[in-house]
């Protein structure tokens, strides 16, 4: 057995971050913005706060592989968190008499180095990892197969993450398969991560795998076998001393980040429908009657959440017709007014939607409802594809920003529609949403090849 963890690894740079965030906190406090406040008394409550608020969080489990975003959404919950705390320290000290503005700009300068400091940390040990060779890890590959090629992909093509990636094992003949070998090649190299694909391995072999991996401290991690519930996003969870796993964890089901989407939803709406469709409309409306006889908003009913139907509302792009709410509108459809294609092109026929949003049929950003006949249709035929209602439709989503966007003309089409829209259920964040806006934004712009 090992005595000492092989690897290189960076075990000082949590705690380092700990010091520098706590001294950013407590010396801009003590030097610029509570100069009156006792240090020691401030000192000892931030410290400890953020010690625990960040152990709750896990606002320092950042690892090589963690994406940007994922960084930036911890620095606004803990930002938001701390905000609270800072407050609260307030209103116990009202003797204080701090300014809520002092506070807010405490927050921010504090909240600012420290988000500098984090990513400057994370690229400078990218870059140490790809220029330097320095803090990588060995890696091994026990199984072959296309998944354990994309990830010694991975590995080589992305040396700023530090992995080196040194032999993989086909565990295909059985017979000739020696595990102690691989063993013996494992210490001798130093390897620090075992990847094993659990397809082509024993219950024997994965005992035996663990047994060494807990022995001689090594990392061991799993790749999903051809069973595609293994790929899923699980929830662990007990029933008393019962391990129980859940097929999905979806994050709008908390009630506080619901409650953060509908505050979002209803801000952002009110700011659209104030401030641009207060004027645009009556625009809009005169080209349209201009063109064409018939409704300025054209409604249609689609599912939505629960499958429940709502009227979902645009601007009329159409000539009225009676096939409107039977046939979506394809490339060169007659159907469509000279108005309509400018709108349609642009997107503007769907900014009335705002108004489903604020009245809680939708939501800014989530998978794109359906005809109810096509909702119909595609239930029966793609699979997974009543996930999409598990939370409130939306105005443009993961999907539409992803290439899937518009006219469904294969089962491909709709296929990677699902994906994604499953994709954005399982790892919603407020960040996701604002990547999101902010790309179906710059695609009005640049105009895209199916907006027709």
């Amino acid at each position: 057995m090992s005595l000492f963890k092989q690897g290189r690894y960076s075990g000082y740079l949590r705690p380092f971050s700990y010091l520098i965030d706590l001294s950013i906190l407590n010396a801009s406090a003590m030097l610029y913005f509570f100069k009156t406040i006792d240090t020691i008394t401030f000192v000892c409550v931030v410290s400890l706060s953020w010690i625990i608020l960040s152990i709750a969080s896990k606002f320092y489990h950042v690892y090589r592989y963690t994406r940007e975003v994922t960084i930036l959404s911890l620095i606004l919950r803990q930002m938001l968190l701390f905000t609270l705390i800072a407050f609260a320290f307030s209103g116990y000290f009202h003797e204080l008499k701090i300014p809520s503005s002092t506070i807010i700009n405490y927050i921010l300068w504090s909240f600012g180095l420290i988000t500098i400091f984090k990513f400057a940390i994370y690229y400078i040990l990218q870059k140490y990892r790809s220029s330097f060779g320095g803090n990588y890890r060995k890696t091994v590959i026990f199984g072959e197969n296309k998944k354990t090629l994309a990830l010694e992909n991975f590995f080589n093509k992305n040396p700023e993450y530090g992995y080196i990636h040194e032999k993989t094992f086909s565990f295909k003949d059985k017979k000739n398969t020696n595990l102690k070998e691989c063993f013996r090649y494992i210490k001798e190299q130093s390897i620090d991560e075992i990847y094993c694909l659990i397809s082509e391995l024993t219950n024997t072999q994965i005992s035996e795998i663990v047994d060494f991996a807990d022995n001689n401290l090594k990392i061991l991690k799993f790749l999903p076998d051809n069973k595609e519930i293994y790929s899923k996003k699980l929830k662990y969870e007990y029933y008393d001393y019962i391990p129980i796993l859940s097929l999905r964890d979806i994050p709008l089901e908390d009630s506080i980040n619901t409650v953060i989407k509908r505050t979002f939803d209803i801000i952002f709406s009110s700011l659209v429908i104030i401030f641009i469709l207060s004027w645009l409309t009556p625009l809009i409306a005169i080209l349209i009657k201009i063109e064409s006889r018939g409704p300025v908003f054209f409604k249609q009913s689609r599912n939505g959440f629960n499958y429940r139907e709502f009227d979902c509302y645009k601007f009329r792009s159409m000539t009225p017709n009676k096939n409107a709410h039977l046939f979506q509108a394809t490339r060169g459809d007659q159907r469509v007014t000279r108005v309509g294609r400018f709108i349609r092109k642009t997107s503007i026929d769907e900014l009335p939607q705002f108004f489903n949003v604020l009245f809680g049929d939708m939501s800014v950003v989530g998978p794109r409802p359906h005809m109810v006949s096509h909702t119909n249709m595609y239930a029966k035929k793609i699979d997974k594809f009543m996930v999409r209602h598990f939370v409130k439709p939306g105005i443009t989503g993961l999907a539409q920003t992803s290439g899937f966007r518009g006219e469904v003309e294969t089962d491909k089409d709709i296929i990677g529609r699902v994906k994604y829209d499953i994709f954005y259920i399982e790892n919603w964040s407020l960040l996701l949403d604002l990547k999101i806006i902010l790309k179906t934004f710059l695609n009005a712009i640049k105009g895209e090849d199916k907006a027709y």
